[in-house]
């Protein structure tokens, strides 16, 4: 088994120990750290994600696997700044108004992460007025609204209606999640695509962009 391989294999154990000596072992054998980062970390995560999705692993493995993906990335960095690697688009998420639920929310940001975007986080209880300010200041690809209460999942409507407003919903992507959330709802509120979970979310952007 390659070094890479079994970076992929230590990671979806969640071993953060084995990872980062993996990780070393690799740079010291001249491995790009595209390659480490792509072939070892991401594949790795990726694999997770469909386990997840299948329910084969819960969130526990996730972030322990998470924390072991950090500590890989941490190595490659500075490697990685001077390899000029791109990333594949930039994802921006919050929970909706009214909503502090955030979970399934940081779920899709490592399972992001871990596929190689770049992740603006709003956090909790997000206003329309902050979502479009942090819109025009971040120029992301795509936005990703989660609530996880009915009550609070009719506040996504007027955030796209908001962007429709201020001629930005042409320019963004519009994807929605959490419990109560169906894809005939996303579809009524005008948004481009629903996920029912995080694995599927990272596939769903993939598509978008």
């Amino acid at each position: 088994m390659s070094v890479l391989e079994k970076i992929s294999e230590s990671l979806q154990k969640g071993d953060a120990k084995e990872v980062e000596e993996l990780v070393k072992k690799a740079i010291n054998e001249n491995i790009p750290a595209v390659d480490i980062l792509n072939e070892g970390l991401i594949r790795g995560m990726n694999v997770l994600g469909v386990k997840f999705k299948n329910n084969e692993v819960f969130i526990p493995e996730v972030l322990v696997a998470a924390q072991a993906m950090k500590a890989g990335v941490e190595l490659i960095k500075p490697l990685l700044s001077e390899s000029n690697v791109t990333s594949k688009g930039k994802f921006m998420i919050g929970t909706v108004k009214g909503d502090l639920h955030d979970i399934g929310k940081n779920l899709v940001i490592i399972m992001m992460k871990g596929a190689g975007f770049d992740v603006v986080d709003l956090g909790v209880n997000v206003s329309k007025e902050k979502f479009i300010e942090a819109i025009v200041k971040e120029n992301p690809d795509i936005l990703g609204m989660s609530a996880l209460l009915t009550t609070t999942m009719t506040y996504m409507k007027e955030v796209i209606d908001e962007l429709q407003n201020r001629q930005l919903r042409d320019k963004i992507k519009v994807i929605v999640g959490g419990a109560p959330i169906t894809a005939e709802f996303a579809e009524e509120i005008g948004a481009d695509g629903y996920s029912p979970d995080a694995g599927s979310a990272v596939e769903l952007v993939s598509s978008l962009i």
